[in-house]
């Protein structure tokens, strides 16, 4: 077998995962034939959003493992995490449920899964790649569904599948904006903490459960939800495709409303 072979060898997507896929794809066809304001609609997007963002989720944490593996931590390849297998990456409730929840009941596309990388292997600089990874991967999903809504998508006749993608891709850019604070224990302080001495390392860590908390409840705050949401429709309206596409796709997923 060949270097590189061996080395693509432990990515093998879990039939968990294939199911996902094949979930997010099935709710996709429901809404891509479902008429505007019918319950197949609704239920469509429903499908496809909750299914695509725990796509979006394994693919976030599997670029953090993945890179890590090419740098030499081969110990998350043991724990499962080049599977792509949603319940390997942490806690399925905590990590995978409550992000679902915050989208289901405001839109918020919080930052969900973990994987446990040894990062003592590596020199800061590759740390911060691969704390780096994840984000990059929401960004890259935003860039692509966004390209693909303005290109095939603005003034199509299947409305409803458009905007479900389209309110996906906004969870994608929101992800990506969350996971790159400089916060205790999301991406972006993942990405400085190397580069910080070891005493500042400590005192920071005992915020690091708390961080994720504190997005939440900041987001909760009227105003700071407005300025937060206003930023992130006016990051995806640099697409081209206006904002009213993710909106509607919002409402639709929401059928209980």
């Amino acid at each position: 077998m060949s270097r590189a072979a061996a080395r693509r060898a432990p990515v093998r997507p879990s039939p968990v995962f294939l199911l996902v896929v094949a979930v997010a794809v099935a709710g996709g066809v429901a809404a891509w034939f479902a008429e505007r304001g019918s319950v197949l609609a609704h239920v469509g997007v429903f499908v496809l959003v909750v299914a695509g963002w725990v796509v979006t989720l394994c693919l976030h944490e599997f670029a953090h493992a993945y890179t890590a593996w090419r740098a030499g931590d081969t110990d998350v390849e043991v724990r499962g995490y080049l599977t792509l297998n949603p319940l390997k990456y942490s806690h399925p409730m905590l990590s995978i449920g409550l992000p679902l929840l915050f989208i289901a009941i405001g839109g918020i596309g919080l930052p969900g899964g973990a994987v446990y990388i040894r990062s003592g292997l590596f020199p800061p600089k590759t740390q911060a790649r691969v704390s780096l990874a994840g984000p990059a991967v929401n960004a890259l999903c935003a860039v692509v569904l966004l390209a693909a809504i303005r290109v095939f998508g603005l003034g199509s006749e299947q409305q409803v599948f458009w905007a479900g993608v389209s309110f996906l891709a906004f969870l994608q850019v929101m992800a990506t904006v969350l996971n790159l604070l400089p916060v205790p224990g999301l991406d972006g302080f993942g990405a400085l903490e190397p580069f910080l001495s070891p005493r500042t390392r400590r005192q920071f860590d005992q915020f690091k459960p708390y961080g994720l908390l504190i997005i939440v409840a900041l987001l909760f705050v009227p105003a700071i939800n407005v300025v937060f949401f206003d930023a992130i429709y006016g990051l995806f309206e640099l697409s081209g495709v206006p904002q009213i596409y993710a909106q509607y796709g919002n409402y639709l997923m929401r059928f209980w409303l």
